[in-house]
């Protein structure tokens, strides 16, 4: 009794319920695209200030006459 209901819930895994891993997909490239976010944040976080000092001083050296 105990192989017939093994084989009944393999049967049943493997033709009545079709594998769909797009979910996974959809998980694993959300949190790639929540990685790359969250290093962008801290990125600009961290060089923010530079950043905003040579762009200024690039401005105020460009003249258009």
């Amino acid at each position: 009794m105990e192989k017939l209901n093994m084989i009944a819930a393999y049967l049943r895994a493997r033709y009545l319920l079709p594998g769909d891993d797009r979910g996974a997909t959809a998980v694993e490239y959300s949190l790639l695209a929540a990685l790359i976010a969250g290093i962008c944040i801290v990125a600009v976080t961290g060089f923010g200030n530079q950043i905003s000092t040579i762009f200024n001083t690039l401005t105020g050296k460009i003249s258009i006459p």
